[in-house]
């Protein structure tokens, strides 16, 4: 997932002005296991390739797409407000799309997702510390995902979600959109180093406290453990140049390239392109194309 950190206000200025075109629109997106989800702070749009070989598009405007979760607001809580509102299209992306289908869909990765709560379920079992426990169980965990996602059609459409978003980037600094790579600065593997550490600080002061927590601790735990590794992450984005911000981006890069993307084929570029188009459609600019 590409994150998108659109300034709705920025746009309206520029809109105002006539110059609408000269602002870059920060587009984000997801990629689906039989094509991808592409959002600006108004708008998303979807292409997925039907199962006769058609592209099927459809589009829509956010529901929650004014809110200004992306600056201000209260620390921990705007990360999670602004992930609420990305994930938020998705019921209507299956009402409109029912042939759309989610990465949590795929065998593959519900098969991944279920062994990796077996691994940590058992890791923890085998003794040490609870730091160890903790860490082991996070390192393993992570694991089979990372498998299931390596070669995957779904890390294929992550590649073609990354290369059209750069092909519109490139093209809007008056670059050449060949040179589009499939590993992208505003990836969402960013956030996994993050959330492995505040998960791994979050899990050993919970269960020094608690030796049982319940269902309802673990997932208030996991929400701030996901809020904070938000926090770190736009942290790291408005001091790129700091050797955190370095190692984030080093780390990024290399789960893209091994693990979660691999190039797309023309056919899910295709795809990938037309969910651009209508997106690009709904705000008012021109193709890049």
């Amino acid at each position: 997932m590409t994150e998108s950190n659109q300034d709705p206000e920025r746009t309206d200025r520029s809109a105002a002005s006539g110059a609408v075109d000269e602002v870059p629109l920060r587009v984000g997106g997801m990629a689906l296991q039989n094509g991808l989800l592409l959002q600006t702070a108004r708008h998303w749009a979807a292409a997925v390739r039907e199962a006769d070989g058609s592209i099927g598009v459809t589009s829509g405007v956010k529901r929650f797409g004014k809110t200004r979760n992306a600056e201000g607001g209260v620390p921990i809580l705007r990360g999670l407000a602004r992930l609420a509102d990305s994930f938020s299209v998705i019921p209507a992306l299956k009402g409109r799309k029912g042939s759309a289908i989610l990465p949590f869909q795929a065998p593959r990765i519900l098969g991944a997702l279920g062994l990796s709560t077996l691994v940590t379920a058992a890791s923890r079992r085998l003794g040490g510390s609870q730091a160890t426990q903790e860490t082991r169980a996070l390192v393993l965990g992570l694991v089979p995902v990372l498998l299931a996602l390596r070669d995957s059609e779904l890390a294929a459409y992550h590649g073609a979600e990354h290369k059209a978003i750069d092909e519109y980037e490139l093209t809007m600094r008056g670059e050449d959109a060949a040179g589009a790579v499939r590993e992208h600065a505003r990836c969402g593997s960013s956030l996994v180093v993050p959330l492995v550490a505040t998960s791994l600080a979050g899990n050993i002061a919970m269960r020094s406290v608690i030796r049982r927590p319940s269902p309802a601790t673990v997932a208030l735990g996991s929400l701030l453990s996901l809020g904070s590794a938000l926090e770190i992450y736009r942290w790291a984005g408005k001091r790129p140049d700091s050797p955190v911000a370095r190692g984030l981006a080093r780390s990024s890069y290399l789960l893209q390239h091994f693990f979660t993307t691999r190039e797309p084929s023309e056919e899910q570029m295709a795809v990938a392109r037309e969910a651009l188009a209508e997106l690009l459609r709904l705000e008012g600019r021109p193709s890049s194309t």
